[in-house]
C-alpha cells in the first residue's frame, strides 16, 4: 500500500483474532521473582488515560497514544483550557518509570546527577557493564583484562549506584539491551535508557526511548521528561515467516523503505495477524533496529508470546497484571485507531535481506545479492562473520544458528573465516552451554566471547586486513565507517544471524544457502536445510553466575564516597557550562558566532565522538573532546578532520585539525557556529557528541535537518539547534563567516511564532540572511537561556 493514500493513512487498527493460539515450546520457568518494582501501575494508568479519552472525545488510541498519554505528568493541567493534544505537534510532559544506562554513558549520566545534589533516584535506574569489554581471545581472558584496565571507571560506577541505590550489574553480566528484556521490560510500560537501542524492550509491549545521559537525568531527579507527540506509523503484518527469513529480515527490508531518517518524530506501532506469528524476542529485535531508520521508538500489543517470555524469566506477576490490563483495553489498539501512515507488509514474502555497506538502510534481498557485489566491483570474499549483539542474541538466535552448526558438522565443514559469537547476557550463555549450544559452535570453530557489546561499537581488537578493504557479515545493528574495527574500508553488511553463520561455511559474500550448495573434500556437495530455532528453552533458564547480578531494589547509602581518583585520566567532575547570554552585548540575541566548519554529507555521531578506543575518555570531558568531529568531511575542500581559521595567529597555520582549530576559539573567547548536512546526528544516543561542541564553545548549529536525540541533546546542553527553511542557505556559508541571530530575543521573550533569521557576515564583507525553522519549546528555551537543562533544574530545584 502506498504511504500517501488515504486508505493508508485512514487504515484501521485490526483486534486481536479471538481464535489465536500461539505454539510455544514446552518449558520450566524461572522462580517468580519480586515483581513490585516492574510491574505497572496499571489502575492508575487507566484512571489517567480516561481522563485523556474524554478531552480526545473518546476518539479510538493507537496502543502508542495510550502509553504515551497514560505517563503524562498532570493531564489536567496539560490539557486544561482547550489545549490540543496532536501528534507531531504538542510537547508532553511524561514521567518515565524506570531509567537504564551502559556504562559508557552512565559516567556522564552519573556526573550529571551528583551535581543536583539528590539522595536517591526518583525513579528505578540500573547500570549495565557492557561497553568497555573488549574483543580480543575469547570470553574468560577477555573478561579478565578488561575488569583490569577500567576498574576505575567500573569502581566509580559501582560506588555511585550504592550511593544513589541504583542496581548495579557488573562487567560479565551482560548487554544492557538484553538483560533489561530478561529482567525490567513489562507491557505498557514507559522507560528511558542512555543507548539509543533502548528500544528494544518494546519487544515486551512497551514504549522504550534512547536518550541522552541529561534526559536520563530527568527522569533520575523526578523532572518531567519532554517528549513532542510523535507521528505513529502503522506497520500492518500479515503472513508468516517460512524457510530462511526471520524477524532481523523484516527489520532490514523497512529499514530500505523508510531510510535512516523515515521514523523520524514518529512511532513504528506494529499490528495485525503477523504480529502474532512472532516470539518476544523476535519482536525485540525488530523494535531494536528502529533506531536506525531515526524511530522513536517501536511497539507491539500484548501477545501470547510476551505472556511466555515473562513467566519463562520469572515475571508471572507482571504477566497476570498484563493479562487483566489487556481485559480492560489498554495493551493493543483500539479498534479503529488511525495512524499518520499505514505500511503493509505481508511476511510470507520476505526473503533473507543483506544491508550495507556503511549505512544500514541499503537493502538487498539475498536473491540479488550476489550480483549487487559483482556490480559494485569487489571481491567475492569475507573475512568474518560475527553474530550476537544487543539485537541477535537471544535463545532462539543461538538455538538456530546452532542447528546450522550441527548441520555443517555432520558434513564434516567448519568455519573458512573467524567466526565470532556473542552471548547477549550471562543467563543467555549459561543456558547455552548447559544445553551444549556453545559446544556445537565450538566444534565448527566459533570463538564465543564475554557477555558484552564487543564487536558491535567499536570494542573488537582485531589484527587481520588493517588498512584493506574487506568485508564482513554481522548480526549486528549500524555498520558506519570505521564502527566495528576501526579500519574505514571495511564492509560491514547487515544479515541475520543465520545468513551470518551459513556464509561462514562459504566464505563467499555471493553465496546463498537457499539455493547454493558447498562442494565437500569427497567431491559431493551440501546444502543447507532452513534452520529451526527454539524462542525458549525446553528445560528453562538458568541463571549462570550470579555474583554479576545485583540486589534487587537496593536502597540508598548516603555515607558511600563516590570513587574518583584525583588525578585521573578517565573522570572528571563536571563544571556547569555559562550561558552564551551572559555578558553579551546583543542581550537575548546570540553573541556573533564564527563558522567553524561546513560538515559534508552523513555525520554520524561516530563521525562527531568516535567510539572504540575512545571508549575510555566517556567520563573526562577534556580527553573525549580530542575526537571531535575527526571522522568528519570538510565540505570546503574534501578532506577529512581538516577545519580553516582565517582569524589565525601569526605562528599559527590556516588550517589544523578540527579538535585544534575548535580550541584555538575557545582560547580567543571565540563563540562559533557549524553548518551541517542532512540527519546531522544520526546514530548512538551519544551525548558526548553535543558536550564534545558546547565545551569547546559552540553555541549554534545549523543544519538542513536533525535526528531526534542528538537534536535534544544539543538543546540540553544550551546549543541552539536550527533548520535551514531553504535547504540550498547550507552551501552558502563557508569556515570563518559571522553569524548574527535576529528574532531570538523575541522567541526567548515569548513572543508568539517568532522567527529566527541568521545574519550572515562574508569574509569579503558580503551580507545576507536565510531563514530558519527551530523545535525549541518553552521549557527548552529555558535551557538555553540558562547555558543548560541541568542549570535549568538546579535553579528550579533551589527555589523550591
Amino acid at each position: 500500500m502506498s504511504a500517501g493514500s488515504a486508505a493508508a493513512l485512514r487504515r484501521r487498527a485490526h483486534a486481536l483474532p479471538k481464535s489465536f493460539s500461539r505454539r510455544l515450546a514446552t518449558h520450566a520457568p524461572l522462580a517468580e521473582k519480586d515483581c513490585s518494582s516492574i510491574t505497572p501501575p496499571y489502575a492508575a494508568l487507566l484512571e489517567k488515560l480516561a481522563f485523556v479519552r474524554e478531552v480526545l472525545d473518546n476518539r479510538p488510541l493507537t496502543l502508542a497514544e495510550k502509553i504515551l498519554y497514560s505517563h503524562l505528568c498532570n493531564p489536567a493541567q496539560s490539557l486544561s483550557n482547550g489545549k490540543k493534544l496532536v501528534r507531531g505537534e504538542t510537547y508532553l510532559q511524561l514521567s518515565p518509570e524506570r531509567v537504564a544506562m551502559q556504562d559508557a554513558s552512565a559516567q556522564m549520566a552519573l556526573l550529571q546527577f551528583m551535581s543536583a545534589g539528590l539522595p536517591r533516584c526518583a525513579v528505578p535506574t540500573s547500570i549495565h557493564c557492557d561497553h568497555l569489554i573488549q574483543a580480543s581471545q575469547g570470553a574468560k581472558d577477555d573478561l579478565e583484562r578488561s575488569i583490569e584496565s577500567n576498574k576505575e571507571v567500573f569502581d566509580f560506577l559501582e560506588s555511585a549506584a550504592r550511593k544513589y541505590g541504583i542496581e548495579f550489574w557488573k562487567p560479565g553480566s551482560g548487554i544492557i539491551h538484553q538483560i533489561v528484556l530478561e529482567n525490567y521490560a513489562a507491557p505498557g510500560m514507559l522507560m528511558l535508557g542512555t543507548d539509543s537501542h533502548t528500544p528494544n524492550a518494546g519487544g515486551l509491549g512497551m514504549l522504550a526511548i534512547g536518550v541522552g545521559g541529561a534526559d536520563a537525568v530527568d527522569a533520575m531527579t523526578g523532572t518531567p521528561w519532554e517528549l513532542k507527540a510523535p507521528q505513529v506509523v502503522g506497520v500492518h503484518l500479515t503472513g508468516k515467516l517460512t524457510g530462511w527469513a526471520t524477524p532481523k529480515d523484516l527489520i532490514l527490508h523497512l529499514a530500505g523503505k523508510l531510510t535512516v531518517k523515515g521514523g523520524t518524530g514518529r512511532i513504528l506501532e506494529y499490528f495485525g495477524p503477523g504480529v502474532f506469528n512472532q516470539s518476544c524476542t523476535g519482536l525485540a529485535t525488530v523494535a531494536n533496529m528502529g533506531a536506525e531508520v531515526g524511530a522513536t521508538t517501536s511497539t507491539f500489543p500484548y501477545t501470547p508470546s510476551m505472556r511466555a517470555y515473562l513467566k519463562a524469566t520469572g515475571r508471572g506477576p507482571v504477566a497476570r497484571a498484563a493479562d487483566k490490563a489487556l481485559a480492560e483495553g489498554f495493551l493493543a489498539a483500539d479498534e479503529g485507531a488511525e495512524y499518520d501512515e499505514v505500511i503493509e507488509i505481508n511476511l510470507s514474502e520476505l526473503e533473507p535481506t543483506i544491508n550495507g555497506p556503511f549505512t544500514p538502510d541499503l537493502a538487498t534481498p539475498l536473491s540479488k545479492f550476489g550480483q549487487f557485489v559483482n556490480e559494485q566491483g569487489w571481491k567475492d570474499e569475507l573475512s568474518a562473520s560475527l553474530i550476537g549483539s544487543c539485537t541477535n542474541s537471544s535463545y532462539e538466535d543461538m538455538t538456530s544458528v546452532a542447528d546450522l552448526a550441527r548441520q555443517a558438522k555432520q558434513a564434516g565443514l567448519t568455519a573458512k573465516v573467524p567466526f565470532l559469537c556473542t552471548p547477549g547476557s550471562e543467563q543467555i550463555r549459561a543456558t547455552m552451554e548447559r544445553d551444549q549450544v556453545t559446544n556445537v559452535l565450538q566444534d565448527v570453530g566459533a570463538t564465543v566471547l564475554a557477555n558484552a557489546c564487543g564487536p558491535c561499537i567499536g570494542q573488537w581488537k582485531r589484527d587481520d586486513h588493517k588498512n584493506e578493504e574487506n568485508a564482513i557479515l554481522t548480526s549486528f545493528n549500524r555498520n558506519f565507517k570505521s564502527r566495528n574495527d576501526g579500519n574505514r574500508l571495511t564492509m560491514n553488511f547487515l544479515a541475520s544471524p543465520t545468513i551470518v553463520t551459513a556464509m561462514a561455511f562459504s566464505g563467499k559474500l555471493s553465496f546463498n544457502p537457499m539455493t547454493d550448495s558447498i562442494p565437500l573434500p569427497s567431491g559431493e556437495s551440501f546444502r543447507f536445510t532452513p534452520p529451526l530455532g527454539q524462542d525458549l528453552p525446553a528445560s528453562g533458564f538458568t541463571a549462570g553466575e550470579t555474583s554479576y547480578y545485583p540486589s534487587p531494589m537496593p536502597e540508598p547509602n548516603p555515607e558511600t564516597q563516590v570513587v574518583i581518583k584525583e588525578d585521573s585520566q578517565r573522570l572528571e567532575l563536571l563544571e556547569p557550562f555559562p550561558s552564551h547570554f551572559e555578558r553579551n552585548e546583543r542581550g537575548l540575541e546570540l553573541p556573533a558566532l564564527t563558522v567553524l566548519m561546513r560538515v559534508r554529507g552523513k555525520c554520524t555521531t561516530d563521525h562527531i565522538s568516535a567510539a572504540g578506543p575512545w571508549l575510555k575518555y566517556k567520563g573526562h570531558l577534556t580527553n573525549i573532546s580530542e575526537n571531535l568531529l575527526i571522522t568528519a568531511v570538510n565540505d570546503e575542500g574534501g578532506d577529512v578532520n581538516v577545519a580553516f581559521d582565517p582569524a589565525h595567529e601569526p605562528s599559527q597555520s590556516e588550517s589544523d585539525t578540527i579538535p585544534n582549530v575548535a580550541k584555538r576559539f575557545k582560547s580567543r573567547s571565540q563563540p562559533w557556529a557549524l553548518v551541517v548536512d542532512e540527519n546531522y546526528g544520526e546514530g548512538s544516543a551519544r551525548e558526548h557528541a553535543a558536550l564534545q561542541p558546547r565545551f569547546y564553545g559552540c553555541a549554534m548549529i545549523l543544519a538542513r535537518s536533525f535526528a531526534r536525540i542528538h537534536e535534544t541533546n544539543l538543546k540540553k546542553q544550551g546549543v541552539l539547534p536550527l533548520w535551514f527553511l531553504d535547504k540550498s542557505d547550507y552551501s552558502k556559508i563557508a569556515a570563518g563567516d559571522r553569524l548574527e541571530t535576529f528574532g531570538l530575543a523575541d522567541l526567548l521573550s515569548g513572543v508568539p511564532d517568532a522567527q529566527v533569521r541568521v545574519r550572515v557576515t562574508k569574509g569579503n564583507g558580503d551580507v545576507f540572511e536565510v531563514a530558519t525553522m527551530h523545535t525549541m519549546s518553552p521549557d527548552q528555551l529555558m535551557w538555553l537561556k540558562t547555558g543548560s537543562a541541568l542549570n535549568y533544574i538546579r535553579s528550579q530545584m533551589a527555589s523550591r
